[in-house]
């Protein structure tokens, strides 16, 4: 039997360290795992990309011994769509991951150079071979996921960016999940700790976290060439941080259990970097937020919304990404 997909996932890109993140310990990693694991969070979210395969080996390792009812979900690096490709990414991730199953394989980015269908067969294939499980799709816009879904059949989850400075999913893609039978896989649901509090102003913000459409193009490693929205991200962000007072709750708690309790979200993808952060993240989950609190969240935060617009790529232009 498949394990489920709990209310929170582990996202294991933070674990393991780097420019994004700084320097973490593969012990403090393996114990931050530990803890999740410990605590209920039964899924686990990584990549080829996060840290170039150290991602994958360290849950290898941390799993060693704790693999049954873990439910793992991976990807396939953008460019890698052909049937070869796929197939030698798939065993790799799997020597790494030290399994023989990968639970959920999700394509990382939507590939317009091959065919959807040759990418979509590779999965089946591996699929039907027992190599993983399910097939998922991340970072696919309503008009890409239609594409896929005319490619594939169906799709067990979308994986996209969602929170309360992201939300331009709800115009296009939360319906279209709903109506097709897909979860939604929402990550970044603290935009980078950007709900937390922790940053009051757009110059206290790392190069490393300052990438999306919400910053100026003037920042470093930014690619979207556009003039972002920094004074209404950082207002929408103290006007949260007043509601969150309000109730005497934590920003990030706030941020999170607002996401968990939006339509088609089967799991918030949240990193961290030590038990105490799992121990802090899964109390959103008993966080009910009510109605009022919901609408006043939003109303907070949707000049952010309108300003993004229906793109869902937080760090290219529209065209980039889109059919």
């Amino acid at each position: 039997m498949t394990p489920e997909v709990s209310k929170i996932t582990l996202g294991c890109w933070a674990l393991v360290g780097g420019m994004e993140w700084g320097d973490q310990s593969e012990q403090l990693s393996i114990d931050t795992i530990h803890a999740a694991v410990d605590q209920g969070i039964t899924s686990l979210d990584t990549a080829p990309m996060y840290g170039k395969g150290k991602s994958e080996s360290l849950l290898g390792k941390a799993l060693k011994g704790r693999r049954d009812g873990v439910f793992i979900a991976n990807k396939i690096s953008p460019g890698v769509s052909t049937d070869s490709a796929i197939k030698e990414s798939c065993e790799n991730s799997l020597q790494l991951l030290q399994t023989d199953v990968i639970d959920l394989m999700q394509v990382h980015w939507p590939d317009h150079e091959v065919p959807f269908e040759e990418t979509a067969a590779a999965l089946i294939g591996l699929r039907d071979a027992g190599k993983i499980r399910h097939i998922g799709i991340c970072n696919f816009s309503a008009i890409d996921t239609g594409r896929w879904l005319e490619a594939s059949g169906p799709v067990f989850s979308n994986q996209l960016p969602y929170s309360l400075l992201s939300r331009s999913i709800e115009y296009e893609v939360v319906p279209q999940c709903l109506e097709n039978g897909i979860g939604i896989l929402a990550y970044s649901s603290i935009m980078q700790g950007l709900l937390s509090g922790k940053f009051k102003t757009a110059a206290e913000v790392p190069d490393g976290r300052a990438r999306t459409r919400h910053f100026n193009s003037e920042r470093t490693l930014t690619r979207h060439g556009g003039p972002g929205c920094e004074e209404e991200t950082f207002t929408a962000i103290a006007a949260v941080g007043e509601i969150a007072n309000s109730i005497g709750v934590p920003m990030s708690r706030v941020a999170l259990a607002w996401v968990l309790q939006k339509p088609a979200i089967s799991s918030a993808i949240v990193g961290a970097r030590n038990p105490d952060q799992i121990v802090e993240n899964i109390k959103a989950i008993d966080l009910v937020l009510d109605e009022e609190t919901m609408m006043a969240l939003e109303g907070a935060t949707d000049s952010v919304k309108t300003f993004l617009g229906r793109n869902p790529d937080l760090w290219a232009a529209e065209s980039r990404y889109t059919l």
